[in-house]
């Protein structure tokens, strides 16, 4: 069977490969795509163009209005190829499609709220104190921007990204997993049908040492965002720090979904499996950790291994499969070694705790849980990005939200409870950038999203996300044009 060849955009012409690699199908384990591998000269290209927009008239003249219905514009154009793009990101990293299809659909609202966000960057007026002296800001971009996005979500992701940054003027050098980056390369096509100039948005495509580390170094790369594990984000934040750039950076999790025992049982049952067990796991905002309180702890574990038992695993272009397989080899591979780990640990697996039969070559993990988790265990302190439940009993509420903050990371937390004090206790005690109250993992293009201590830096969605791609300047005019002592600051 022949692979698909794709390519990289560069200052809007699509790239020849120098030479390229294969990307795996999941579900198959067998390669299906080849992927340009570049090197420091695309990267080195790519900027070279993204700079070069940044300042073009084509791009920099354009009214900030015209920014907007260009994003506008996108958003169409997003809506009418979502089936078509969803289809390829499943196939390149194992999603399922029927949840592609509902975020391809969803993207479309970033690029409009943002495009509505365009001509509302306002800079302001200020009185200032001094005589005959005029005062007023601007809000501006930074330049070009280092999009930097990782394989378990990838348009998604990458969406929160440039809907603000382009919202804000800046150009961007996308770099996308090279576990998962087909769906991206087809999805900047989409740019130049909306009418961006090119050199707005670029790619590049490789491994990070090759292309992530010369593209977050370069001396024109005014900012990193950069979304994926605690290692690359660290890389990221040193190599930006030498070079005093700023990072906006959403890293792991290791949330925990706390039900209390005035919980709706059923409901926070729901909630617990679709917090871990969505996505096969691989999402950062995992509710890994499940916090039962103890008077309930049997009838909630009894609730979730019957609900994960009806789980239809197999072939995640299927609309009726519920778990896919993990995106990669290696991390099928990890999550398998902490089911050993957890079981060494003295953990019980009352659910899976294997891979499936039947599925052939592909890289599938059981739905797992464990019980007889303490939040010493490292099954309950690590991130494992799969599809592995630890059940840990507490018996009051400030032991709840105590084992809760127990934990470097801090990206979410879940709340089950049906006494609005509690809640409003809980959202104020919990040390994470989100928390959800008697739901689980529902985002929006308003709210904004990002990590407490080592989950990350920076927010990204709603209006609070154009500011980290926005720089103030203060401008001073002097209305009268007399320096009265030009050897005392005014």
């Amino acid at each position: 069977m022949s692979l698909i060849q794709f390519h990289n955009i560069i200052g809007g012409q699509e790239q020849t490969a120098r030479a390229s690699f294969e990307s795996y199908d999941p579900y198959t384990g067998k390669p299906w795509a080849l992927i340009p591998a570049d090197g420091v000269a695309e990267v080195d290209q790519a900027v070279a163009a993204a700079k070069a927009a940044f300042r073009s008239k084509d791009w920099a003249g354009l009214t900030a209005t015209a920014r907007g219905k260009l994003l506008n514009r996108l958003a169409d154009l997003i809506l009418q190829n979502a089936e078509r793009i969803a289809a390829i990101e499943t196939r390149d990293n194992g999603k399922l499609l029927s949840e592609m299809t509902t975020q391809l659909r969803y993207i479309p609202e970033w690029f409009r709220y943002f495009g509505g966000l365009c001509d509302k960057i306002e800079g302001a007026v200020l009185p200032i104190d001094k005589a005959n002296m005029f005062a007023f800001t601007r809000r501006e971009p930074l330049g070009v921007i280092a999009a930097i996005v990782p394989w378990n979500s990838p348009l998604l992701l990458l969406t929160w990204k440039l809907a603000p940054l382009l919202a804000a003027g800046n150009t961007v050098v996308i770099k996308p997993s090279e576990h998962a980056a087909a769906s991206t390369l087809e999805f900047v096509k989409l740019f130049a049908q909306a009418g961006f100039p090119a050199g707005v948005v670029n790619t590049v495509t490789g491994l990070p040492l090759e292309v992530g580390a010369p593209l977050v170094t370069h001396p024109d790369v005014a900012k990193v965002a950069f979304t994926g594990g605690e290692p690359g984000g660290l890389a990221v934040y040193q190599a930006a720090a030498a070079q005093m750039k700023t990072v906006t950076l959403e890293l792991g999790g290791k949330s925990a979904n706390i039900i209390f025992d005035d919980a709706d049982v059923d409901n926070a049952v729901k909630g617990a499996v679709s917090g871990i067990f969505a996505a096969s796991g691989q999402t950062c905002i995992a509710g890994s950790r499940l916090l039962v309180h103890r008077s309930i702890h049997d009838r909630v574990v009894d609730g979730l291994v019957d609900l994960a038992k009806t789980a239809r695993i197999g072939d995640p272009s299927q609309m009726t499969t519920q778990v896919g397989p993990i995106t990669t080899q290696n991390q099928r591979d990890k999550v398998l070694s902490y089911l050993g780990i957890a079981r060494a640990e003295g953990a019980t697996a009352v659910l899976g705790g294997g891979t499936p039969a039947g599925l052939g070559d592909g890289w599938f993990v059981e739905p797992t849980i464990f019980t007889s988790v303490n939040n010493q265990m490292r099954i309950a302190r690590e991130e494992v990005f799969g599809p592995v439940l630890s059940v840990i009993p507490f018996d009051d509420e400030e032991q709840a939200f105590a084992i809760a903050n127990d934990s470097p990371y801090g990206l979410a937390a879940g709340i089950w409870t049906q006494n609005i004090g509690r809640a409003l206790r809980g959202a104020a005690a919990m040390e994470a950038g989100t928390v959800w109250v008697n739901t689980y993992r529902a985002v929006s293009y308003m709210a904004p999203f990002g990590g407490y201590k080592r989950s990350g830096i920076g927010r990204e969605s709603g209006q609070e996300a154009i500011d980290a791609y926005l720089q103030t300047k203060t401008v001073w005019i002097d209305m009268l044009g007399q320096t009265a002592n030009p050897f005392v600051i005014r």
